[in-house]
């Protein structure tokens, strides 16, 4: 049976969010919250999510990660260098346009090391918080199966994408 863990980025992923569909309407998926989704703390948010898996069989466990959320997977990557079944990386965001609008600088370095478990990328090609390149290039770095969905935002609540059911799709072939 696979584990599905849920982490939203930077805000937390509201109701209208396809996070929230996931874990609402499909079976075996749990969020990952974090203390405060305004205030992101990078090194708290990758040990929240170390904590929020233990005892699971690491076989077991799927990432659903998106915007800051990937990040996060990639710090806990880069720190605790654990292996899972698998992760969907959605919309990632560049580390100096967080650090622009957000006025946070979350990373001594960008989390760019590959990732030692299959991933999947997915990333538009009007992103506000990130290039189509930027995305391509965290998904080279990574190791990650490269997925444009073309033009669709942040891949958010924003975006119209509801239930997001391609999402779902490409979930699936992951987990």
């Amino acid at each position: 049976m696979t584990n599905y863990f849920i982490i939203p980025g930077y805000g937390g992923s509201g109701p209208e969010h396809w996070q929230t569909y996931f874990e609402k309407t499909q079976t075996n998926f749990k969020r990952i919250n974090q203390k405060d989704w305004d205030h992101p703390d990078i090194n708290e948010w990758a040990e929240t999510v170390d904590k929020a898996i233990e005892g699971y069989d690491p076989e077991s466990v799927v990432l659903v990660a998106h915007s800051l959320g990937c990040l996060t997977v990639a710090e806990w990557v880069r720190r605790y260098n654990r292996k899972i079944k698998a992760a969907l990386l959605v919309a990632p965001p560049d580390t100096d346009v967080i650090h622009q609008k957000v006025q946070e600088k979350l990373f001594e370095v960008s989390p760019t090391q590959r990732i030692p478990f299959p991933t999947t990328l997915v990333a538009s090609t009007n992103d506000p918080w990130a290039s189509i390149e930027k995305a391509e290039f965290y998904a080279q770095q990574w190791g990650s199966e490269f997925i444009n969905i073309g033009a669709a935002g942040h891949i958010n609540a924003q975006s119209g994408l509801g239930e997001w059911k391609q999402g779902l799709e490409i979930l699936s072939k992951l987990g």
